[in-house]
């Protein structure tokens, strides 16, 4: 059977065959009349009935008085109406049979517990009778392909509609997004859909992505986010939307912790919610725009058929200055400033005065951009021969040069047949920003964008998506990890943070490697687990009270004798009861003295947005000053833990450096995938987990210390497998 609310459902409210209009008015400056108005003056080709309970016309449009009276079916309801009239109106929309409505009205969710059960009773009426909703609380859907201008607001009809389309734009921020709109539309970009997601009743943004994922007519997703209301299906849309290489770019506000709750572990003292969300879009492909203009630029350097290879740029200019200003611009953001070759740079400099600079950045110098336009052809043709080269800027273009020029037609077919990608970063000076050509190089595929859009952000974010979706055309379907496991029921205690111990055992279950310890509950106990597990010995209290034993001196390390082991066991004891009187105490551990290696931290925590999350970092001063982690949500797959190796600024110690051999990076990874399974299968219990430090070697990988904080409350659970 076919799911009533899959993204089919959503065609009325983009393609309405007929919208009624409840709330009509014939007076100007009323929401109702407006609204009719921008229908007609978008040319909205299907019938278009105003509702009002006395006038027989309105702007020429034959008006009823009910939507009961309405001869013929409607598939769209626009709602123009105040509070007192929603549930009367959509009640009414549900006798009528109408498929789609966009409610424009506010005082639901955002007004308090009134609004709350209004809008919930609402949502519940539309979910019964089938009916797809935009808002409460809106400003409206927009669908520029047909005039389906279903919105109050009159700037969207003020802006020119004659631009670049092709991509669609929903947002959780209605007035940002009419900005946003109109600043696209003065820039030659027009959105093809937009949409304001408002209190999101019934329909949310991910259902609106999902319609513009399988939409032929839209190449880019964009939008602007404040919070993901289903992670997972925007997780799964994502990579549907990279199989049809759309890249997805969202403008994400909200750089503050998701919760006040002090974490117990570093997992949860780092993961504030935008690194959270930094780490998911990273994983599943999703562009973050840092403004409204990274989406403009993007849109206007995006073309499906002619992508980058990679980040090696080239920056041609008539001026030194301005090339070493892009050149820092591109470093900045990630991409490489080219070195040429010896022959390349021989190739240019045959055809150029002595005076240019055939280094990269490429100055042709001011003889170019006045009296020797000739000279912008000059290294292009030596560029576009070198398999080094993916990206070429140029900072400026001869403003003479029209659509009539022979030498504008050798430069566009040098740049068609080569597999280079190339664009116009212009200076932005008013009339004089765009030059001549500007229009016959887009049409032929070269994109001219102004430096006020900050170009060069958006290319990177450009090259970015290429290589995700190159990884992703190489890569195979991720086959789920197994691993033989144990049942934690007896350890997971609701409401509680185990003991080094028990939190061991946990690890132990899951097949990861720990210090072989004993518990002792007196001085001759710690002795004989000393002498049995062989010098020097690790004594630490295990308690459930004292996670953070360093912060209560309750640790010992390197302990070489029987003498040093009673010393320590009563420091120790005593210590732990000086921190925390009222601890209970399991007793204490006595465990193997691991030999040096590298401190590695995992960790895994419950993200109240996007469930099981996992960190990954060096331990020591690179976790405690540095704060060099990677995030992943989980489950993850071998790639995923690969690439958050690959994020660390501290790697380079895991590959090896100044003269060390790699250490074992196989044995990490098979420490994160059975986190990943433990947190997974777990996840309606563990809130936090701690491995740290896990110590690492050339060959082989011990977890030394380890914690874990159960949730308050346990439900059922489902393991994956194993």
């Amino acid at each position: 059977m076919t799911n009533k609310f899959n993204y089919e459902s959503l065609e009325p409210l983009f393609n309405p065959k007929s919208v009624a209009i409840l709330g009509a008015s014939e007076k100007p400056h009323k929401i109702g009349y407006l609204q009719l108005q921008a229908l007609i003056d978008g040319k909205f080709a299907g019938d278009i009935f105003p509702i009002h309970p006395t006038a027989k016309e309105i702007v020429g449009r034959t008006s009823y008085p009910t939507l009961a009276d309405v001869p013929s079916e409607v598939d769209l309801v626009i709602f123009c109406l105040g509070l007192d009239q929603i549930r009367e109106g959509l009640h009414a929309c549900a006798e009528k049979g109408v498929k789609s409505a966009i409610i424009f009205a506010s005082g639901f969710s955002e007004a308090g517990e009134e609004g709350e059960l209004l809008q919930e009773e609402l949502g519940q009426l539309a979910k019964e009778y089938g009916i797809r909703i935009v808002g409460p609380n809106c400003v409206g859907l927009v669908n520029t392909s047909n005039g389906m201008i279903g919105t109050f607001s009159p700037s969207f009809l003020s802006v020119p509609l004659n631009g670049k389309k092709g991509v669609g734009y929903v947002s959780q921020s209605g007035a940002f997004g009419v900005l946003t709109y109109m600043a696209a539309a003065q820039q030659g970009v027009n959105f093809n859909y937009f949409v304001s997601t408002g209190n999101e009743m019934e329909s949310n943004l991910e259902d609106f992505v999902e319609y513009m994922v399988h939409d032929p007519q839209t190449n880019v997703i964009s939008g602007y986010l404040e919070g993901a209301k289903n992670p997972e299906k925007l997780k799964n849309l994502a990579l549907q939307a990279l199989e049809k290489n759309k890249p997805m770019l969202f403008m994400k506000t909200g750089k503050s912790s998701a919760g006040s709750r002090a974490a117990a572990s570093h997992t949860g003292s780092l993961a504030g919610s935008d690194k959270i969300y930094d780490a998911f879009f990273k994983q599943y492909g999703i562009l973050r725009a840092t403004d409204f203009d990274d989406i403009i630029a993007f849109a206007k350097l995006f073309d499906p058929e002619r992508m980058p290879k990679g980040k090696n740029t080239v920056i041609i200019t008539s001026s030194g200055g301005r090339g070493i200003n892009e050149a820092d611009r591109c470093e900045s953001f990630g991409l490489n400033i080219l070195e040429l070759s010896e022959a390349t740079q021989q190739k240019i400099q045959q055809d150029l005065p002595s005076y240019a600079s055939v280094t990269n950045p490429i100055d042709l110098t001011a003889a170019a951009s006045v009296s020797n336009p000739e000279f912008y052809l000059t290294p292009m043709k030596a560029l576009v021969e070198d398999p080094e080269v993916d990206n070429i800027i140029f900072t400026d273009f001869p403003y003479a040069w029209d659509e009539n020029s022979e030498q504008l037609r050798e430069f566009i077919d040098i740049v068609q047949n080569s597999d280079k990608f190339v664009a116009l970063f212009p200076f932005p000076l008013n009339e004089f920003t765009y030059p001549r050509a500007t229009q016959t190089l887009v049409e032929n595929g070269i994109p001219v964008v102004p430096g006020s859009l900050n170009p060069v952000r958006a290319l990177t974010m450009l090259v970015q998506h290429s290589e995700h979706y190159q990884k992703w055309q190489r890569t195979l379907p991720a086959e789920e990890a197994v691993f033989p496991t144990q049942p934690l029921d007896d350890l997971l205690v609701p409401g509680s943070t185990l003991s080094e111990a028990e939190a061991s055992e946990v690890l132990t279950r899951y097949g990861i490697p720990t210090t072989t310890r004993f518990i002792a509950n007196s001085v001759e106990e710690a002795e004989k687990y000393a002498e049995y597990i062989g010098y020097p010995v690790v004594l630490k209290i295990d308690s459930k009270d004292i996670p953070h034993k360093t912060e209560a001196d309750a640790i010992r390390l390197n302990l070489t004798n029987p003498e040093e082991v009673r010393q320590a066991y009563e420091e120790v004891l005593q210590n732990a009861k000086n921190y925390k009187p009222d601890a209970r105490i399991a007793g204490v551990s006595v465990q193997q003295m691991l030999a040096e290696g590298v401190e590695v931290i995992i960790g895994a925590h419950t993200d109240p947005t996007f469930g099981p999350v996992i960190m990954a970092g060096l331990g020591g001063i690179f976790v405690e000053v540095f704060q060099d982690v990677a995030f992943k949500v989980a489950p993850l797959s071998r790639l995923d833990v690969l690439e958050a190796i690959e994020e660390l600024r501290g790697k380079a110690i895991l590959h090896g450096s100044r003269g060390k051999s790699p250490l074992d990076t196989e044995a990490i990874i098979d420490v994160m995938l059975k986190v990943s399974k433990l947190i997974m299968d777990y996840k309606d219990d563990i809130q936090e987990l701690d491995i740290n430090p896990l110590m690492v070697y050339e060959k082989g990988i011990i977890a030394a210390d380890a914690m874990l904080v159960v949730k308050e409350k346990s439900s059922t659970r489902q393991t994956t497998g194993g």
